[in-house]
């Protein structure tokens, strides 16, 4: 059945269709399973790389309370999504040294950008600036629906939660976060693991991983849910559990573009 499912993607005619493997609704479980395993084989480097992570989150949090823009934590939260592959680059490369039955260690993860540095850090520096058109976003829409109202955290709850002006904020606000949230991991599910395995350009590597997203979108959405759900996990604990959950996602990610893109070989393979 997959390799039917495959000829069909072949003949979409879709660019590099040909490389997507069918993956079913199951396959994520088995990719967290996978990331898990690769969590526990290397659990100091995959940790640091969290605790950057965390670090930089109460770093910025800290920054939005002393500017008085603490209303945009919330986005903020939001952002470690669009910016997830940008984060959990260096899980990729713990991931391929534990296929490769190499030591990892976080100075090498540290490092991985280094495998295709200009794509790399092209795209890495393309989600930072989507992060940042979000909070823009953020503000203007906060700006609109709360035009006069300086709040402190309590009163922005109560009013968010409990007025109809504060039910259309979140309305709007879910939509168009989840439009980019929607575009950001299109672009980021397999680009940044792909950049990393193989010297190709950022376009290709982003094309690729949109067709991968399109043509399996049955399993991307379940794909998509367990993101959301470890992610929030983790911002939920108070950016402390992300030390776990972001580098778990990471090593996962690897596997799902092993399993998802299949790249022609070449003479160095």
């Amino acid at each position: 059945m997959p390799d039917s499912i495959e000829a069909d993607f072949a003949r979409t005619g879709l660019p590099y269709a040909d490389r997507i493997r069918a993956v079913g609704t199951e396959e994520p479980f088995r990719w967290l399973a996978a990331g898990w395993r690769d969590f526990r084989t290397a659990p100091a480097a995959s940790m640091g790389l969290g605790l950057i992570v965390v670090v930089a989150g109460f770093a910025l949090t800290a920054g939005l309370a002393l500017t008085g823009h603490l209303y945009l934590t919330a986005p903020l939260m939001v952002g470690v999504l669009l910016v997830g592959p940008a984060l959990t680059v260096g899980t990729y490369a713990i991931s391929r040294d534990v296929e490769a039955g190499r030591t990892p260690t976080l100075a090498t993860a540290l490092a991985a950008w280094r495998a295709n540095p200009g794509p790399i850090l092209c795209l890495g520096l393309a989600l930072v600036a989507f992060l940042v058109l979000w909070m823009r976003f953020a503000a203007l829409i906060f700006a609109i629906f709360f035009p006069y109202a300086m709040l402190d955290v309590q009163a922005l709850v109560n009013a968010t939660l409990f007025t109809t002006q504060g039910l259309s904020f979140l309305f709007v606000g879910t939509l168009v976060g989840g439009i980019m949230a929607t575009i950001a991991f299109a672009a980021g599910a397999f680009s940044l693991p792909l950049l990393l395995d193989r010297k190709v350009g950022l376009l290709e590597a982003l094309v690729t991983s949109v067709v991968a997203v399109v043509l399996n979108a049955r399993a991307m959405l379940v794909w998509a849910a367990l993101v959301v759900l470890f992610t929030g996990a983790g911002l939920l604990a108070g950016y402390v559990g992300l030390a776990i959950t972001l580098p778990l996602l990471g090593h996962a990610s690897w596997h799902a573009y092993r399993a998802t893109v299949r790249m022609p070989h070449t003479a160095a393979d």
